[in-house]
């Protein structure tokens, strides 16, 4: 059977591993109604991507999608974000903001890490995910929203539920349907034709010999589809010849590709800043300059990204793109 190339709200997915198929087939019978979806997995192994094809395939599909990371929110600032403020809640709120909930009405909320959510905020949640209106932070007017969560964790839920630290109620709401994502180790028919997408990415004049491939199959993958990638762009930044051999490929910790020879001056211990450099810059030329375009690409955040560029300087900037 060969690969699915699909597009989940601009998120591209290589799938060919009868696991991942039938996750999507789920997805696509779930998507259809408004029941919420709790996502398990590794990190790296594509909740993300799930979550999107989840709202993808469903009746929102023209209405917002926000996601939202719990765990990157500090803890004063979650019940703000999650349910916006009014204009002089506290100190520094100079105008009033809509929430994370608000700007999904009608569509769909996407809450990554829940586990990392502290129980007074739990509780919140579980009281607006039972349809509860609830008030902006020094509002007085109640809001009612109508919106479809989707959460993903890496950490085992029910084990927490056990030991006290997540709600067993809110766990249960949210996992109204459970989609586990398997790490890549389980499903070895997606690592070649995933490998191949990133490297056509990155430089699609590059090919994997044998052993490469080889190479790729036999590694159990820790760091699931995140570190396949990154082991494949580096590579395909560092290639000397126009196909990546099996000691072209950095897997593992502390692992370095075959030492190049004496007349090349790299070190790979003390050039990854200049190695990452390279990539960005190559493949902002590829995109013509559109940094969300090379972002996506990179699988980094635009801010992420301009924050990069602003450290290089305008005029490498500029020279990537005219070449």
């Amino acid at each position: 059977m060969g690969s699915q190339l699909n597009t989940f709200l601009g998120m591209q997915a290589v799938i060919s591993s009868p696991a991942m198929l039938q996750i999507l087939d789920l997805v696509r019978r779930i998507s259809q109604t408004s029941a919420a979806v709790l996502i398990t997995g590794e990190s790296g192994s594509g909740k993300e991507l799930v979550a999107r094809a989840v709202h993808h395939y469903s009746l929102r599909c023209s209405k917002p999608w926000v996601d939202v990371s719990c765990a990157a929110l500090p803890e004063h600032l979650v019940e703000s974000e999650l349910f916006g403020y009014e204009k002089g809640a506290f100190s520094g709120a100079d105008s009033a903001k809509p929430g994370l909930f608000e700007l999904a009405n009608s569509g769909t909320l996407f809450l990554d890490e829940v586990g990392e959510l502290e129980p007074r905020m739990q509780v919140k949640l579980l009281r607006v995910l039972d349809g509860v209106p609830y008030y902006r932070l020094g509002g007085v007017r109640k809001v009612s929203v109508d919106v479809r969560v989707v959460a993903a964790t890496n950490q085992d839920l029910e084990q927490m539920v056990e030991d006290g630290h997540f709600r067993g109620d809110l766990y249960h709401r949210l996992a109204q349907i459970c989609l586990r994502v398997p790490p890549l180790r389980e499903r070895r028919e997606d690592i070649v034709p995933l490998a191949e997408h990133y490297l056509s990415q990155t430089n699609p004049r590059l090919e994997f010999t044998s052993e490469a491939i080889r190479a790729l199959e036999a590694h159990r993958w820790p760091g699931n589809v995140r570190e396949l990638r990154n082991v494949v762009t580096k590579a395909a930044v560092l290639a000397r010849e126009q196909e990546i051999d099996s000691t072209d490929l950095m897997m593992g910790p502390g692992k370095q590709p075959a030492e190049p020879p004496a007349t090349e001056a790299i070190s790979i211990g003390s050039d990854l800043d200049g190695m990452e450099k390279t990539m960005i810059l190559r493949v902002l030329a590829e995109t013509q300059g559109h940094q969300q375009r090379a972002a996506d690409r990179l699988g980094i955040s635009r801010r992420t990204l301009s924050r990069k560029l602003k450290l290089y300087g305008r005029e490498a900037v500029r020279q990537s793109c005219a070449s």
